[in-house]
């Protein structure tokens, strides 16, 4: 199985190599395809300045979802500068945003809007958080490819299947003609932005089942090990995990409305918002005050410029270049410099 974990490790590989890396031409925020001496950047970012290698620290933290994305973004930039310690840690959009409201990390990325209660702590703390969208994704729930019974779920049978108080356990209880065997539950865990989003969506805010027979977890790898290896087991994670596995698990098509027809994540019906309720953008939230290190800034120029890319090679889909281009110049906008 395709593992991200895969990814951190080669993550770490590249920042161990970083005195083979070549030094001196900087990007300064640019496409990581890009390269030689036109379009270059100083450490503001900006177009045309003078190259120059930077140096320092870049902490990014938070959803399990953005993850695959950060990862990518950080292995390309750690090509372009070299001498910048970049660290990516996927602790939940929760665990992000306990870190960066007091402003203990540059970047928190999230799978979901920060919170009142979240930004209210921030504000106490003196730290502004601005948020950027890097990509869209499909909250996708799956089955084993050894289920053979269930390919659609309606939004009432997912609340029956989630909820605490539906007292529907077994297959059967949703549908007579399914097994009459225990439904396995195997869910993002309380810090995760998924779990949030899903019980917002979904659960309207309502408990969710949480007995024996439910897995939470913030590694997205071990839902995706629990689903699979059992027949009768159910789960969501965001749309990269379940392409990056798709050989063993079956994403279920999702129907919302009594009258509708159910449909299945893909990139086309997660753009065009026919995946529903599902689809949802993907954030990173910037400290604000933290534009100030010439890295960070360039980091986050770097990470808006490789979004596009970093979201098709995941499995999840890029915003419009303009969109991309908008932030980048509010980016510029915030620095300090300007």
């Amino acid at each position: 199985m395709k593992s991200f974990k895969n990814l951190a490790l080669l993550l770490t590989l590249v920042f161990a190599l970083t005195a083979l890396v070549a030094c001196g031409s900087s990007e300064g925020g640019d496409s990581a395809e890009g390269s030689g001496d036109e379009g270059q950047a100083d450490s503001n970012g900006s177009e045309g300045g003078e190259s120059e290698e930077l140096s320092g620290t870049v902490k990014v933290a938070g959803s399990s979802t953005v993850y695959p994305m950060a990862v990518y973004i950080a292995e390309q930039y750690q090509r372009e500068q070299s001498s910048v310690q970049v660290t990516v840690d996927s602790i939940g959009s929760g665990g992000g945003f306990k870190k960066s409201t007091k402003g203990e990390i540059d970047l928190s990325n999230a799978s979901r809007k920060i919170k009142k209660e979240e930004k209210e702590i921030a504000k106490e703390n003196g730290v502004t958080l601005e948020p950027l969208t890097l990509a869209y994704d499909g909250l996708t729930v799956a089955v084993s490819t050894e289920n053979d019974f269930v390919d659609n779920l309606s939004v009432k049978q997912l609340k029956e299947i989630f909820l605490a108080d539906s007292g529907k356990t077994k297959w059967s209880d949703i549908n007579s003609e399914w097994p009459d065997k225990e439904i396995k539950i195997f869910a993002p865990g309380h810090d995760s932005g998924t779990f949030d989003y899903f019980n917002e969506a979904i659960l309207e805010e309502n408990p969710m089942r949480e007995d024996s027979g439910v897995t939470l977890s913030e590694d997205d790898n071990v839902l995706v090990r629990g689903i699979k290896n059992d027949k009768y087991a159910i789960g969501f994670f965001g749309y990269a995990y379940y392409t990056a596995n798709k050989d063993s698990l079956k994403a279920l098509g999702i129907q919302d409305g009594e009258d509708a027809e159910a449909v299945k994540p893909s990139p086309e019906t997660i753009q065009d918002g026919s995946y529903t309720p599902l689809s949802r953008p993907l954030f990173t939230y910037v400290v604000k005050s933290n534009l100030e290190k010439p890295q960070v800034l360039d980091y986050t120029l770097f990470t808006l410029n490789n979004a596009g890319a970093a979201a098709e090679n995941v499995g999840y889909v890029a915003l419009p270049d303009d969109e991309y281009q908008e932030q980048i110049d509010k980016v510029k906008e915030w620095a300090p410099s300007n």
